[in-house]
């Protein structure tokens, strides 16, 4: 018996320890991205419960200007932000301790062009990707062995206009995605209606090359933002500022075919709107997006498993003004929106068999809030 009892106390952490690894992380790191112009500082940390959706508050860093979009290294150790600061636009690294929420600042650097809004990182941490949406350049910054960034080795400008002489009056790149084997990087430009495609190769002075079509074309005065790939990798979601839609692509090896147009405006809408974010369950099975202005919403798709193709489940308020961003959790079991002109994040249950959402009264009130990214904080 005492054999036993001793072989049980041996294996139990083992046991503990393997049950954690398989059910994954059981709290995450929330890291929001602000504009600092209000009541907002810097970026904040908070501690997300996915069991009931509540959070806690953990760390800020302060004196950080506009941080108004964020990524986080594939290893969790480094988080990094644009600062959205006019005509000169720069980008700032940090260390970032999970467990705590800590962010350290390492060093900022120019993003070599005006008002930088989209920052993406690839795996192995070599580069990372600035759209800077007033110059309408792309940038690409070495990223060194210790987090840091290097200064810039390319940019990439966009020519051109479009058809609303207000809004699209030159180019205004708007973000900077990676195809899901890295081979790739696709950029939209709001200002001439294209997607872009370069071919991507880390370690290289011009780590982007051109292919061959080199862009996609939208419908003009739609205004491309944000996109997103499915989780087959068969697909790209772009949505639209400018005519709140989405727009389906068949995706292979850099080319893309568009399928589908898909509208997120109310039926009969006819005020302002503005699109903003677009995101996928975990599961890949919905696809959510975002209107701004008169509009205030977000809309649940249902995906089609064999063709990709899109069909409207709901739409939900947002409680607030202008939602900027939202972000679901790793587990798919909650939608957080951040409402940039109501300083607030509301929260939203997910119904995972029909990815419609309920809101469930809980809230954090913060200055600004335009950035939301999940990490796990173990």
């Amino acid at each position: 018996m005492k054999k036993f009892l001793v072989l049980i106390s041996l294996l139990f952490p083992a046991l503990i320890y393997a049950q954690k690894k398989k059910t994954g992380p059981t709290s995450f790191d929330l890291l929001i991205g602000t504009y600092t112009k209000g009541k907002s500082k810097g970026i904040y940390v908070y501690r997300f419960y996915p069991e009931s959706g509540r959070t806690a508050y953990l760390n800020e860093i302060d004196d950080v200007s506009n941080p108004s979009y964020l990524t986080v290294a594939n290893n969790n150790k480094f988080v990094y932000a644009v600062n959205e600061n006019g005509k000169n636009g720069e980008v700032s690294a940090f260390k970032f301790d999970a467990k705590q929420g800590k962010l350290e600042f390492i060093n900022k650097q120019s993003s070599l062009g005006a008002d930088p809004c989209y920052i993406s990182v690839d795996k192995d941490q070599k580069s990372a990707f600035v759209a800077n949406y007033s110059s309408g350049t792309i940038a690409v910054l070495p990223i060194n062995k210790d987090g840091s960034l290097a200064a810039c080795v390319q940019t990439i400008h966009d020519d051109g206009h479009g058809v609303d002489k207000e809004r699209q009056e030159s180019a205004h790149v708007h973000t900077a995605v990676l195809s899901p084997d890295e081979k790739y990087v696709l950029y939209t430009d709001l200002g001439t209606d294209k997607l872009n495609v370069t071919r991507y190769k880390p370690g290289k002075d011009s780590p982007l090359t051109g292919v061959k079509p080199p862009f996609v074309s939208i419908k003009p005065g739609d205004g491309p933002r944000h996109l997103v790939f499915s989780n087959d990798k068969k697909h790209v979601y772009l949505l639209t500022e400018m005519g709140s839609n989405i727009h389906v692509f068949d995706y292979d090896g850099g080319k893309l075919k568009e399928k589908q147009t898909a509208s997120f405006l109310p039926a009969g809408f006819t005020g302002k709107t503005a699109g903003a974010a677009v995101k996928l369950s975990p599961d890949g099975k919905f696809l959510y997006a975002s209107n701004r202005l008169e509009t205030n919403n977000i809309t649940v798709f249902a995906i089609d498993e064999l063709t990709g193709e899109l069909t409207q489940v709901q739409q939900v308020p947002t409680i607030g003004k202008n939602p900027r961003d939202f972000a679901i959790d790793p587990t798919g079991s909650f939608l957080l929106v951040a409402n940039q002109d109501s300083d607030s994040i509301f929260t939203y249950r997910i119904d995972k068999t029909t990815g419609k959402l309920t809101m469930i009264g809980l809230h954090i009130e913060i200055g600004n809030p335009v950035c939301l990214k999940f990490t796990a904080a173990e």
